[in-house]
């Protein structure tokens, strides 16, 4: 039956003064008692938004933060630990930066493209000058990518310094660059896919976003896909998230960004907000039925009609009196083709559930404020190196589940280089202090080993010794 009127959950939506608000009371249309609004007007209205959260008796806060909020947030959340945030702040991490995004998918070993994260301009300079190229850069933190203009590709080190002299983007964030066929959008709901499409780059581009040229489709966006999205929905414990994913044209697929703020079409805001109270009001109100594949058909109309269209519904399927399936459009699905109903039962809709801990606390993951660009000129360069620089769970150049390169401690890299004819302890505590951490001795070891013949004492032969006992000791593991 369902909670009562009296015992469902008191909600209110969360918004920000200049931001645009994803939700509104339309997209919870039946829902029987009040909903509140909680507007947050910044600088210094954190007391007086909790107040207002207490005053008006809130249990549910729906709606998402922006990466300017995120951190203050963090804090209201704390004073409110009787509120259930929807998406949850720990959901929201990936919303506050790219840097985020990428520390994410290490820890779940997600597939993404290389990356690498310095607040050590220093060192970045130096790794930049000898690696390979082309690179993508982009800003880490602050507004979002408002269609690629923070994204930038670099083909050689001359292209990189003008860029980060110019931009001062900090921390200083940068990928491999991987061809892509196109990359894909796809928007989940309790974990279910509920819309993708594809992004393509104009011919002879490289950018697939819309504002630059870029076209978009909905057909046939493969298995590969809609699985690693699934998968990195999971991970993050979403109510609902969106993932933008690299198809390589090397037939690897990898996450490029992944949030809960994306743009969404009116009808998939509303399924979010079915779908919440489905969840809030323990089976009272109807899950929404999404079929697979429903955006194709949605997909061939005109995108000024999807921008108006409200609360669509679908029947499920349901079969004849002897179990007969008279339909015959079936949908190629991996290596077979199935009726398109069936997908249903193998990408389910969850019931996402509030946490219970933090998993991504401040006190440990806030690197923006902690070592913020101006508080960077009072730090010594050693403590820079030695405590102060964010480590990876993985590496620091990690890439894909396939190609992950495996985490090295500083003792096991010294034994490393022990074993190679020519280098001893002090030229071994050279290349730590050159280099500043393991992470960024094993990018070099990575990239370009030649750039250990930089320091003083170690020669190309040395160097090319180096490379080749590193393969090895890769092969082995």
């Amino acid at each position: 039956m369902g909670l009562s009127n009296k015992k469902l959950p008191k909600l209110g939506f969360l918004y920000l003064d200049y931001v645009l608000r994803f939700f509104d009371h339309s997209n919870f249309k039946g829902w029987p008692n009040k909903i509140e609004t909680v507007t947050y007007h910044w600088k210094n209205d954190k007391e007086r938004f909790i107040k207002e959260v207490k005053r008006k008796k809130i249990d549910v806060l729906i709606g998402n933060i922006p990466a300017t909020a995120y951190e203050t947030f963090r804090e209201i959340a704390r004073e409110l630990p009787h509120v259930r945030f929807i998406p949850s702040m720990d959901t929201q991490f990936s919303n506050k930066s790219k840097e985020n995004v990428t520390r994410f998918a290490w820890k779940y070993n997600l597939p993404i493209p290389k990356t690498y994260i310095y607040y050590n301009h220093k060192n970045a300079y130096k790794f930049l000058e000898k690696c390979e190229y082309p690179k993508i850069v982009k800003k880490s933190y602050g507004p979002s990518n408002y269609g690629g203009y923070f994204v930038h590709k670099v083909d050689n080190f001359k292209e990189a310094k003008e860029l980060f002299a110019e931009r001062k983007y900090h921390p200083m964030y940068f990928q491999d660059f991987v061809p892509m066929e196109a990359d894909i959008r796809v928007m989940l709901i309790g974990h279910k896919p509920v819309c993708a499409f594809w992004r393509r780059a104009p011919e002879g581009e490289w950018l697939t976003n819309t504002s630059q040229g870029g076209s978009m489709d909905y057909m046939d966006v493969p298995k590969s896909v809609l699985d690693l999205a699934v998968k990195v929905s999971k991970a993050a414990k979403a109510e609902y998230w969106a993932c933008d994913v690299a198809y390589g044209k090397d037939g690897k697929v990898r996450i490029l960004e992944c949030a809960t703020a994306f743009a969404a079409f009116p009808y998939i805001r509303d399924w979010i907000g079915q779908y919440i109270m489905w969840s809030l009001s323990e089976g009272r109100f109807k899950k929404p039925h999404t079929p697979m594949f429903n955006w194709e058909e949605l997909g061939k109309m005109d995108s000024s009609i999807l921008r108006t269209l409200r609360h669509i519904t679908f029947g499920k399927f349901s079969p004849s009196y002897d179990g007969a399936y008279f339909g015959k459009k079936k949908k190629l699905y991996g290596n077979k083709k199935v009726y398109l109903h069936e997908l249903d039962e193998v990408y389910k809709m969850y019931d996402v559930k509030a946490r219970t801990c933090e998993e991504w606390p401040s006190e440990k993951w806030n690197y923006q404020d902690k070592l913020a660009l101006k508080a960077l000129k009072n730090l010594k360069s050693k403590d820079l190196k030695t405590k102060d620089i964010p480590s990876p769970t993985a590496d620091e150049a990690a890439e894909s589940v396939q190609e992950q390169t495996q985490s090295y401690s500083k003792e096991e890299l010294s034994d490393f280089f022990s074993s190679i004819e020519g280098i001893g302890k002090k030229k071994l505590a050279k290349i730590f202090e050159y280099f500043g951490s393991p992470q960024e001795v094993v990018g070099a070891l990575e990239q370009n080993p030649s750039m250990f013949s930089d320091l003083k004492g170690i020669n190309e032969k040395t160097a090319k010794k180096i490379a080749k006992n590193w393969k090895k000791l890769k092969k082995k593991n």
